[in-house]
């Protein structure tokens, strides 16, 4: 999922050096969601093994 958070931030990056602001908008709003659904993902993981253990 990290993986294309980076995708989509480097497609935002790309479409601002362009000029095309709608969609750099757009890519890096979802970039940024997918960013935060990755950290909680990983929390919930982290929370998880630590309470395994």
């Amino acid at each position: 999922m990290l993986r294309w958070t980076v995708i989509f931030l480097i497609i935002a990056i790309i479409a601002a050096i362009f000029g095309f602001g709608g969609i750099a908008a757009g890519a890096a709003s979802i970039a940024k969601i997918l960013f935060f659904i990755f950290v909680v993902l990983f929390v919930i993981s982290l929370l998880g093994s630590l309470l395994r253990k």
